[in-house]
């Protein structure tokens, strides 16, 4: 009984660990967009192979908090106007105020997790009536049949989708050629994999995950981990900032050497 009172720490971790793996990331096209190096867009590329299973990692640990939340619809609410905050500054202040111009984001990860809360925390009452396994493995086929839905195909590339002529449904994941978001999680498939963490999270609500998930192992991860939100939300600016600076101090640097 005393395991179920203990924060589950390995969660905490592995969220932090996947939040610093994205921030890695982002950090290598940044180099490519603002220092014009090719071999940042040559590491992002190469990252791109791997990158979905951290993604996979942050958004079921996601789902199993939401099961363990006291009000998973709050949450989710102050997470989806996070990403509101994000498309707004993406689409309206970068352009204007900073000439940057393709990093707009129009249904990111925040846009997609919130989305989940409210989704999974209204439906709560109806997935604590599902077996747990029963759930885990209905939310796998489903999250299989339709991870190419952002291509225009279900079931494996059995059933083909007709290009719609407007992008009102991009949140689910049916979009045109029009269409172009620097951070995109549409809510197909990725809410399968959140409910997968959901319904993982019953045996976590019931004390039932191993002894050594509830240990410390690195207190780094875990802060990074119970933060995520505001390192998510503060990587870019941080990244911006120290890559704008490094290339005008490189500028200032040979102006004066030109002396």
């Amino acid at each position: 009984m005393e395991a179920k009172k203990k924060r589950i720490e390995l969660l905490d971790e592995l969220r932090g660990f996947a939040i610093l793996a994205m921030i890695v990331h982002h950090f290598f096209l940044d180099v490519g967009d603002i220092l014009q190096l090719d071999w940042g867009y040559k590491i992002f590329n190469e990252l791109c192979t791997v990158q979905p299973i951290f993604w996979a990692i942050f958004i079921i640990i996601s789902g199993i908090c939401s099961r363990l939340s006291r009000n998973a619809v709050k949450r989710g609410l102050i997470v989806f106007g996070a990403g509101l905050v994000i498309t707004f500054v993406t689409v309206i202040i970068m352009p204007r105020l900073m000439g940057i111009d393709g990093a707009k984001i129009y249904f990111g990860i925040l846009h997609c997790l919130g989305a989940c809360m409210i989704i999974t925390g209204l439906a709560m009452p109806l997935i604590e009536k599902i077996d747990a396994r029963i759930g885990v493995l209905i939310c796998a086929v489903l999250f299989s049949a339709t991870y190419r839905i952002s291509s225009g195909s279900l079931l494996f590339g059995l059933i083909k989708l007709p290009t719609p002529s407007t992008n009102a449904l991009m949140p689910l994941g049916i979009f045109n050629n029009s269409f172009e978001s620097a951070d995109y999680f549409a809510l197909f498939p990725w809410l399968f994999m959140f409910l997968i963490g959901a319904f993982l999270g019953e045996y976590a609500k019931d004390g039932k995950f191993p002894s050594w998930t509830y240990k410390k192992h690195s207190k780094a991860l875990a802060f990074v981990g119970r933060n995520s939100l505001w390192f998510y939300l503060g990587h870019q600016a941080v990244l911006y900032a120290v890559l704008y600076a490094f290339l005008k101090g490189v500028e200032i640097y040979y102006k004066l050497k030109l002396r």
